[in-house]
């Protein structure tokens, strides 16, 4: 298990970037959250397996439909007991 921190520039906010999100995490099984950011960004605190990590990275990538992302920055993080995956609002 290893946890990683994404913050997903662009179009994200609106779009229902959080809720897609959570829906893909959710499939995957990731544990973690999703929140907006002040700046219009939002930021993904996720752990998992390196692989589902991957899925969710290159989802994020693209986002939903509506999104338009810019850039997908990626860091190692500190691993929290988090059951599940919500959405911070």
């Amino acid at each position: 298990m290893k946890t990683i921190r994404l913050v997903i520039k662009g179009k994200v906010q609106g779009v229902f970037f959080r809720a897609t999100a959570k829906e893909v995490a959710d499939g995957l099984g990731i544990k973690g959250w999703v929140r907006n950011l002040q700046d219009n960004n939002v930021e993904i605190v996720a752990t998992a397996p390196d692989e589902q990590l991957t899925q969710l990275i290159n989802w994020c990538k693209q986002g939903p439909p509506r999104a338009i992302v810019n850039e997908v920055i990626i860091e190692d993080a500190k691993t929290e007991l988090v059951t599940g995956f919500r959405i911070i609002r």
